[in-house]
């Protein structure tokens, strides 16, 4: 049973049986035939604008013989050239913009974490997209007006806390705009606001639950009932140990700023997938080296194209992110496809003696280990002509006490479930806790020595 509930705003929402808040019921569960006619006529408009406005584009899809009125369905995009974030550096700063300079109101970038960052634009229609589909976001994680939702993800040219921000007054919640760092006063507004919603990377979360302990605070002391964690891969191991740590529900989100900033797609109560919100940023699959589209079930680099956003609506942006898709209708009732959380990078892949390793794997291995705390650095060097992977584990500070023989043990165990994992040797070693550093957004776990030799 659905009921539902006008917002002053004029905008509806409408609950699940389980109490779960649909923002936009009529986008969100949109039969899928009209939402493709929807995404069809979106294409057409969209790639005839840039065929105008961007030279990039123009000279492209002249290239590639795409006439926008020659579109006849989605699966024509696979003839519409890729975008990549090289496009965006060899245009910097505005080369890709499909509006004029009159028309932005707002630039954000990417945090630059692999080269030189690249700016992004915003209309005052951007900026109203990007609060409804942030909306849709918190609802999915089961928000509501009631809310107390607490960011602590970067604020500035980093989108993440701008973004949520938006999506927390859109659909009225009381935001507390904390941004990162400042653990220990973060702990204290948490609790003496009674924050319900948390929003932050998951390392941060962590590095939230190990300070708490620190102060004597249980997760019985907060009210936190919901966490929105994003902006880098995490296990499904670091899940349980933030929800375990924390004492709230974690949820996957996801973004980019190249194509809105974070309310790309968001995990729902049924977490079975991250929903797409596909009638503004279409998703494909292809295979990372060849380009060609791959089948859904399938993994494989995840690309979008945006067909509603007014400043920079990219064409086919490869995200360089690995995921697969899912169409299969979600028991929550939105009716998007559905994208697999990201297991890491095609840029973050390390090449180890021939084998192909994402440091995701490595991290849900040591989530499954007891004794150890969920952070940790992985470090790649070259021993002569050979390839070393050595994982830095930090010990719990129940087990910092234990025998030599037990942590002899334990660490036989880490490197005996590695192997089986990767199909290679890591060597192990075990740290003292507080050895790793923390992060007060993205964590850097990986350190390639090989790089520059």
């Amino acid at each position: 049973m659905r009921a539902a509930i006008w917002h002053s705003s004029g905008s509806i929402e409408r609950r699940t049986g389980d109490g779960e808040l649909i923002w936009d019921p009529y986008h969100e569960s949109m039969d899928i035939e009209n939402r493709r006619g929807l995404q069809l006529r979106r294409l057409r408009e969209t790639v005839a604008r840039v065929a105008v406005s961007v030279p990039l584009y123009s000279e492209r899809l002249r290239g590639a013989g795409v006439d926008p009125c020659g579109l006849q369905s989605i699966d024509d995009l696979r003839h519409v050239p890729f975008t990549t974030k090289d496009d965006l550096r060899d245009t910097y700063p505005d080369g890709l913009f499909a509006v004029p300079s009159e028309e932005v109101v707002r630039i954000h970038g990417s945090s630059g974490t692999r080269g030189k960052p690249t700016l992004v634009g915003y209309t005052r229609e951007d900026v109203d997209l990007w609060s409804d589909v942030m909306a849709r976001t918190l609802g999915c994680a089961g928000g509501t007006s009631h809310d107390v939702l607490q960011i602590a993800y970067g604020y500035g040219l980093f989108t993440g806390g701008l973004g949520l921000h938006y999506g927390g007054e859109r659909m009225g919640c009381t935001v507390v705009p904390m941004s990162a760092g400042n653990t220990r006063r973060q702990l204290t507004l948490m609790k003496d606001l009674g924050a319900t919603l948390l929003a932050c990377t998951p390392s941060y979360a962590l590095t939230l639950a190990e300070e708490a302990r620190e102060m004597g605070m249980a997760a019985e002391d907060l009210s936190l009932r919901s966490g929105l964690f994003g902006a880098e891969p995490w296990s499904d191991g670091m899940r349980e140990q933030i929800e375990a740590q924390l004492g709230l529900r974690a949820y996957d989100i996801y973004g980019l700023s190249e194509v809105i900033g974070p309310g790309v797609s968001a995990e729902c109560t049924a977490q079975s997938g991250l929903h797409v919100f596909d009638d503004h940023f279409i998703p494909e699959i292809v295979d990372p080296a060849t380009g060609d589209p791959m089948p859904d079930g399938e993994d494989g680099e995840l690309v979008f194209t945006c067909v509603s956003k007014r400043c920079l609506p990219l064409l086919r942006y490869r995200t360089g992110d690995i995921s697969r898709l899912d169409r299969e209708l979600c028991p929550c009732g939105r009716t998007h496809a559905r994208m697999t959380r990201i297991t890491g990078r095609t840029d973050d892949m390390l090449i180890i003696r021939g084998i192909n390793v994402f440091p995701s794997q490595i991290e849900d291995v040591l989530m499954r280990v007891a004794g150890v705390a969920p952070h940790y650095r992985i470090i790649v060097s070259r021993e002569g002509h050979r390839d070393a992977l050595e994982v830095e584990v930090e010990l719990a500070p129940e087990m910092f006490s234990d025998t030599i023989r037990g942590l002899e043990s334990l660490e036989a165990k880490i490197v005996e479930e590695l192997r089986a994992t990767l199909s290679l040797t890591a060597k192990v070693r075990l740290v003292e806790p507080h050895t790793v550093e923390r992060s007060m957004g993205k964590a850097k776990r990986v350190m390639d020595k090989r790089q520059g030799e």
